[in-house]
């Protein structure tokens, strides 16, 4: 069984950062690949980024270069880090985790959810 809680959400200038943390409970949780979603008032939940229990990690191409995901498993810790963010990038923010360990992108797979953080950027 895994957590999650995400943190570090708010609102922020375009152009501006944030940084989001997902703390995950469980003593395996080194096993398990992490991904970050995000759902738009309106709009269909859609990947962010992910990252596997090998630390390869894989982009939505609307956030290459924007955005970094990372993990600390001593601390059991995933985070994305947000940097020139843009209008669209407002949305509450969910992170995932699954056991199969490699870069999943679809929804589905992942069976293990967060609340959600909002994330609002503003002109």
């Amino acid at each position: 069984q895994v957590r999650l809680i995400e943190s570090g959400g708010g609102s922020v200038q375009a152009g501006g950062s944030l940084r989001l943390s997902c703390a995950a409970s469980g003593r395996t949780f080194s096993n398990y690949a992490v991904a970050w979603f995000r759902q738009a008032p309106g709009k269909e939940r859609e990947f962010v980024a992910a990252i596997s229990s090998s630390l390869y990690t894989y982009y939505v191409d609307s956030v290459k270069g924007r955005f970094t995901i990372s993990r600390d498993n001593a601390k059991n810790m995933v985070y994305l880090e947000m940097n020139s963010l843009k209008l669209e990038d407002t949305a509450i923010y969910s992170c995932a985790a699954t056991g199969l360990g490699g870069i999943i992108t679809t929804i589905p797979e992942y069976g293990y959810w967060g609340q959600g953080t909002q994330v609002t950027v503003s002109s």
